[in-house]
């Protein structure tokens, strides 16, 4: 392997990208090792986000690649995976702050918007001149919300009036422009409406206490006798069914997300065996410690050709809710196993932050449960290949 291979890529899925994506990839590596790194365990520790970072995501291209931006055309799916995975390794929370403004808030920009509201906000979300968050998830709803949201909507004139509560809302305690989805109470499907930051009858609350992706600020957000014109609602979302579009697409970066941080624990750990020594020798030498890394390595050699897979898909336009849920669910678990293998390996040393292993434990904990649990994620799945739904 050359010295800008991934360790944790065994099989090197890396080269099927192009030369270019290969070398813009060395380059988003480079600045997070040099700029990210060195303050993630801090912020972590005191569940503060690094705001200076923003706008040096936005001139090391981070943003917005999955969608065309003027004369450049979207990316890859195949190389929006691979920088997801590239931020994962090196801190989870970073990369959940970027995928919900690149793909819950920019693809339900893309994906339901209309022409004008496209050209309206996205130039500065490119940029990050405007942050976007994603306002879906309910105080008392989370795996039902197919079912019903409580959050309303109510038509007045050219004004819609919401009311309601979200929860654990990521980006949400700064974000300038918040995408709420509520039921019309006149049709009860769910639409799509974008609240700009200073909206009278919106805020936000930081949820404070958590202990996992604790540098991304999630919020409480309620909303009463919000109103928003009608121009700010998304023009192509009409139902729930138009929301799990977005769903779909977010659900596979999931799985990408926990391939990265398999690897950044694997390299933590691999790292750790060449450099400490037991009984005279480094501990990378002896059989228990070389099955643990074995073990993690398979891990995530099984869930990164699941997550190529799901960009093939995707490019290929015949990737379904079923796969989407079966990768999410598969690699986030994956992801649970391989992360308490490098926490175990490190010992006693492994609840230490200044090893990383202990930070990606805590946050694949979090990124287990969003974007749909395991368990319903498998329900999706067993539905496909029994014809027989089995929620409730």
């Amino acid at each position: 392997m050359t010295t800008t291979d991934l360790p944790g890529d065994f099989f090197g899925y890396r080269n099927l990208l192009t030369d270019d994506e290969r070398a813009f990839l060395d380059g988003v590596r480079a600045f997070l090792d040099k700029e990210v790194r060195p303050v993630v365990n801090r912020a972590w520790a005191d569940a503060e986000f690094p705001h200076e970072l923003i706008p040096r995501f936005a001139e090391q291209g981070m943003v917005g690649l999955g969608f065309p931006d003027g004369d450049r055309p979207a990316v890859s799916k195949l190389l929006s995976g691979f920088l997801g995975l590239e931020i994962s390794r090196v801190d989870p929370s970073i990369s959940t702050f970027l995928g919900v403004h690149n793909g819950l808030a920019m693809g339900s920009m893309a994906l339901l918007g209309s022409e004008e509201q496209q050209q309206r906000w996205m130039p500065d979300m490119f940029t990050l001149r405007t942050v976007g968050a994603f306002a879906l998830t309910e105080p008392h709803g989370g795996s039902d919300v197919a079912r019903g949201l409580e959050t309303t909507a109510r038509r007045e004139g050219d004004t819609w009036v919401l009311d309601g509560a979200k929860r654990w809302i990521g980006n949400g305690t700064f974000a300038d422009l918040v995408i709420v989805f509520a039921r019309d109470v006149a049709d009860d499907q769910v639409k799509g409406f974008v609240v700009e930051k200073g909206t009278p009858g919106f805020a936000a609350t930081k949820i404070e206490d958590k202990f996992a992706l604790r540098i991304v600020q999630n919020a409480d957000i309620t909303l009463t006798g919000c109103r928003v014109p009608e121009a700010n609602r998304l023009q192509r979302c009409n139902s729930f069914r138009d929301v799990n579009r977005v769903l779909r697409l977010t659900r596979g970066g999931v799985a990408w997300n926990a391939v990265g941080a398999m690897m950044g624990a694997y390299e933590a750990a691999l790292a750790y065996a060449g450099a400490r020594e037991q009984f005279g020798r480094p501990i990378g030498g002896f059989q228990l410690i070389q099955d643990l890394l074995a073990k993690m390595l398979g891990n995530i050699t099984a869930s990164l050709g699941m997550a190529v897979r799901v960009a093939q898909l995707q490019t290929d336009g015949t990737f379904r809710d079923e796969q989407a849920a079966l990768a999410k669910s598969f690699c986030t678990s994956r992801a649970r196993e391989t992360v308490g293998w490098a926490r175990e390996l490190m010992g006693g040393n492994g609840i230490l932050l200044d090893h990383d292993a202990v930070r990606f434990f805590a946050d694949v904990e979090a990124l287990h449960s969003y974007e749909g649990t395991r368990e319903i994620n498998t329900l999706i799945v067993g539905r496909a290949v029994t014809g027989l739904g089995a929620f409730v």
